[in-house]
């Protein structure tokens, strides 16, 4: 099975510059997750839930940093995916484009 979350859209604290550590900015994240379903269903809503509430209270500087501690509360809750992507994007934080860091994570023995 495969959950697609897709622009998961909130405001955090995140960033390196002086301004990303006062004030919040919009963030995307897209997430996608390959599972064997069984019995173990994985509830969406649930994972939308922990992304938000994870990069909102660690206030991460880096995107990179926020990318691997959400790989591991997501594996830890969710122990059955095989497969975790997630990308973060900042739409606004520079004039005239989007940038984005992404992460694909492969869970061998799931």
């Amino acid at each position: 099975m495969t959950i697609n979350i897709n622009n998961l859209t909130f405001k955090a604290i995140i960033g390196l510059l002086d301004f990303e550590r006062i004030t919040e900015q919009k963030v995307l994240v897209d997430c996608q997750i390959e599972y064997e379903y069984s019995s173990n269903f994985i509830n969406y809503a649930v994972v939308a839930e922990l992304i938000e509430a994870e990069i909102k209270s660690e206030k991460f500087q880096l995107i990179e940093e926020a990318l691997l501690h959400l790989e591991k509360k997501i594996h830890v809750k969710f122990p059955n995916i095989s497969i975790l992507e997630l990308k973060i994007t900042k739409p606004d934080i520079l004039n005239n484009c989007t940038v984005s860091v992404g992460n694909k994570a492969i869970f061998k023995g799931s």
